[in-house]
């Protein structure tokens, strides 16, 4: 009853921006962190950003200074503005939260089902 949903990936050239938007809906009591992770063809998942329901935020090396990750409380949405993009960047990026639910007292870990960012040379 708890969904992830992605928006704003797609073909971009080396150098350009993106804006990702991952929106939770269902039965939801509160949320924690929020993040985003990426995975290429190939390569293992990895962490791309993530923020604390405080707004703290983490990011992978590879990003710093170029992406940067903010939430909105009151629509249940994380964001990923990407900026000066790299080819390297290219692959799926997947949201993920942890959520609790009105029915229980625990966070569970929910993702969403990824969106292709794409960065051509």
């Amino acid at each position: 009853q708890v969904q992830l949903v992605e928006s704003g990936g797609g073909l971009v050239q080396a150098g350009g921006s993106l804006r990702l938007s991952c929106a939770a809906s269902g039965s939801i009591f509160s949320i924690n962190d929020m993040g985003w992770y990426r995975q290429a063809p190939g390569k293992q998942r990895e962490l791309v950003a993530r923020i604390t329901s405080g707004g703290s935020t983490r990011y992978a090396d590879s990003v710093k200074g170029r992406f940067t990750i903010s939430r909105d409380n009151a629509k249940n949405t994380v964001y990923l503005q990407m900026n000066r993009l790299k080819p390297e960047d290219t692959a799926v990026y997947y949201c993920n939260a942890e959520v609790r639910r009105y029915s229980v007292r625990y966070y569970d870990i929910y993702w969403g089902q990824g969106t292709q960012v794409t960065v051509s040379s």
